[in-house]
């Protein structure tokens, strides 16, 4: 997808020599350390990734907690002291990992082919596996309302969250350029496809700060992923974006009057990346394989609304492991969710963040 990060092929001999008729084998490792997130999202990949690895091949996983970022991994790759073996990451750090030496290249021919025979390389949606990383979920932006609030009428576009005639009340905003600078700009009628182009223009930036000048005085800022369904919730603003496992959680397990407005979405990526030197690393490599064939895929969705990367998941996604509820229209990846989908361009963002940032603050401070 990206000059260096492209996808590469899954070669049948590959597939061979790391099948999964040989986990559990006398060679593996009797225990891995994988490293997540925490919460509702580390316990989905215990149901259902750990859980079920741990059951077919005797391996143990040890799962540890923590915050993101590389600052742990480059320590203990720079100690040469490596204790963790499989570490779940944002693309951005991801590729930067890689980049700087941070990690171990993964041979895509380990991943097997999905449950109705596509490989691997064309099985994985575009744009999700990499030199260093592969993807084990979507996860996007939205934006959402309370339903109690409205009469009438009811947001169905990105443009709707922008047009406060129309909708009058407050918005949530997280306090960053990215991604409301894209939404901005879907909102003023740019296609999907052309928004990066269109941002990598200064009459593009000019544009996108002239839609958020429509709202900015009705605008509520937030940095925390806790507060968008919180500010819904006590009637703070009308609408407001947010992360998506947020405002499901917020709905199905709360019981919240909530709505996702999927229109305009901006999604990105979770990716495990292997720490250079672990001490586990065919192990890990064979995590990895199981964790993100067709069953495992689908399997997390059952836990929280992220959705698989795996075409040939997406329809094995059935119900909420807690509710019952049916999963498939909560899914980012959904067909009906995704007509007007953006990919967050870490490239980009890695060009022009520190300008577009700084613009963005002036921007605040007028």
């Amino acid at each position: 997808m990206k000059r260096s990060f492209t996808t590469t092929a899954v070669a049948a001999a590959g597939l061979a020599m790391l099948g999964l008729s040989t986990f559990g084998t006398a060679q593996a490792a009797e225990s891995i350390t994988v490293v997540s997130w925490g919460g509702g999202y580390t316990q989905s990949q215990i149901k259902a990734y750990h859980e079920p690895f741990t059951a077919e091949t005797g391996i143990t996983i040890r799962s540890e907690d923590y915050n993101g970022g590389l600052a742990e991994v480059k320590a203990q790759v720079e100690a040469g002291s490596v204790i963790w073996d499989l570490v779940d990451v944002e693309l951005s750090d991801a590729v930067r990992g890689c980049d700087e030496g941070l990690l171990e290249t993964i041979d895509h021919s380990i991943l097997p082919p999905g449950d109705d025979g596509t490989p691997a390389k064309d099985d994985f949606m575009e744009g999700t596996l990499f030199e260093c990383a592969v993807a084990n979920i979507v996860w996007s932006t939205i934006y959402a309302y309370d339903k109690s609030k409205l009469t009438g009428a009811v947001p169905k576009t990105i443009a709707d969250f922008f047009d406060t005639k129309k909708f009058p009340g407050k918005r949530g905003i997280r306090k960053n350029a990215k991604p409301i600078l894209e939404m901005a700009l879907m909102a003023d009628g740019v296609a999907s496809g052309d928004v990066y182009d269109t941002l990598s223009t200064d009459a593009g930036i000019d544009r996108a700060f002239k839609v958020l000048d429509r709202i900015k005085k009705d605008v509520l800022w937030w940095e925390a992923g806790a507060q968008p369904p919180q500010m819904l919730a006590d009637g703070e603003v009308l609408m407001t974006t947010a992360y998506n496992g947020r405002i499901f959680n917020a709905q199905v397990v709360e019981n919240k009057p909530f709505v996702i407005v999927w229109d305009g979405q901006v999604w990105d990526l979770d990716l495990w990346v292997i720490p250079k030197g672990a001490p586990n690393k065919e192990t890990a490599l064979k995590f990895i394989a199981f964790s993100t064939d067709t069953k495992r895929n689908a399997a997390q969705a059952s836990y929280i609304s992220y959705g698989p990367v795996r075409k040939s998941a997406a329809p094995l996604v059935s119900t909420h492991a807690e509710t019952g509820i049916d999963m498939k229209p909560h899914m980012p990846t959904a067909p009906e969710n995704f007509k007007n989908a953006l990919q967050n361009d870490f490239e980009f963002w890695a060009d022009h963040q520190d300008e577009l940032n700084e613009r963005f603050n002036a921007w605040l401070a007028k």
